[in-house]
């Protein structure tokens, strides 16, 4: 195929642009053939703002997401998982940060890392009025990886290995970018989520919002079980990120092979009572506390560790099967 040709979308704009109850979804060949396109920049800017607007209002069906992950595979930078390892890797998406609660992504992945499960963290290393995990990634002094070779490298020194979408992905962080200037999501903020980009098995973590997502996700990973993929488990996100609540906490669903099962339900009590917290959410005061929990000094949010134990427990189970 030649990458330079220009995608006629407008056939495809036709059925996904007739407004919420009008539309009609793609099927999974048409949505990968589309946004595969996309990727490529074949496609002109006014129908790639057609396309991004029409699917901000229709919403994304699950034959959709599965063709757009389908197309997102070639675009996406491929690592390695260390072969050494009892456990096969975490990964850890995160693309909100902290607006109101400490961002504790990167001590959820430290815990992990230093019970020596290999971790991936992947998201955005700057977001306007948020505090990002790389933020107070960079203020704990753990590094930005940009190759595979120190991706590997960092696995291997037991330390969560930290890529931007930038770099583990430059074309679907170009669609990601493009929400400055159309000031709303589009759907690649869905598929950065749920991406897993190793040639083996993995534990990935996803959250959702919004309760339409519940349902789209928990059904897109019952219909669509990828078992060279690995597992995924499901909860509703703290503030948008893939870390349990230090306070209620909230259910975790784990999908393996299409079937699932609830490790935890929702809480309507706070856990251990009212916990110890950063004393504010910026990098710097963030990146102390996690130290000192690090360091013995300050307890283990139960959530967490709870979250910690389920994690360990899934990843060997996939690194064993």
């Amino acid at each position: 195929m030649n990458t330079n040709t220009p995608f006629a979308a407008a056939r495809l704009i036709k059925e996904i642009g007739r407004g919420k109850d009008g539309a009609r979804s793609m099927s999974r060949d048409d949505a990968c053939a589309l946004y595969e396109a996309m990727l490529a920049r074949r496609v002109s800017d006014l129908e790639l703002g057609a396309i991004l607007l029409s699917m901000r209002i229709k919403g994304e069906s699950i034959d959709e997401i599965a063709g757009f992950l389908d197309a997102a595979k070639g675009f996406i930078l491929p690592l390695t998982a260390p072969v050494d390892s009892a456990y096969a890797p975490v990964i850890i998406p995160s693309y909100n940060g902290a607006r109101k609660k400490a961002n504790l992504t990167p001590l959820l992945a430290l815990l992990l890392a230093r019970r020596g499960v290999p971790v991936l963290v992947h998201g955005v290393t700057q977001d306007a009025g948020r505090v990002t995990t790389a933020e107070i990634f960079s203020e704990l002094r753990i590094q930005k990886c940009e190759t595979v070779e120190q991706v590997s490298a960092q696995m291997a020194a037991q330390q969560p290995a930290f890529i931007a979408i930038e770099s583990l992905s430059p074309a679907m962080s170009g669609l990601l970018n493009l929400r400055r200037i159309l000031g709303v999501r589009n759907s690649t903020h869905t598929l950065v989520k749920l991406l897993q980009p190793f040639h083996s098995p993995a534990l990935r973590l996803n959250s959702y919002t919004h309760p339409e997502y519940l349902h789209m996700l928990s059904k897109y990973f019952s219909t669509h079980p990828n078992h060279d993929q690995g597992d995924v488990f499901l909860m509703r996100g703290t503030e948008g990120e893939t870390v349990a609540s230090t306070g209620r906490a909230q259910r975790i669903d784990w999908f393996h092979d299409g079937a699932s099962r609830t490790l935890l339900d929702t809480q309507e009590n706070l856990a251990g009572g009212t916990p110890e917290a950063p004393e504010s959410i910026g990098a710097q005061a963030t990146a102390n506390w996690i130290s000192a929990v690090l360091a013995g000094r300050i307890a283990v949010p139960e959530n967490i560790e709870r979250q910690v134990g389920f994690c360990i427990d899934v990843a060997r189970q996939i690194k064993m099967r």
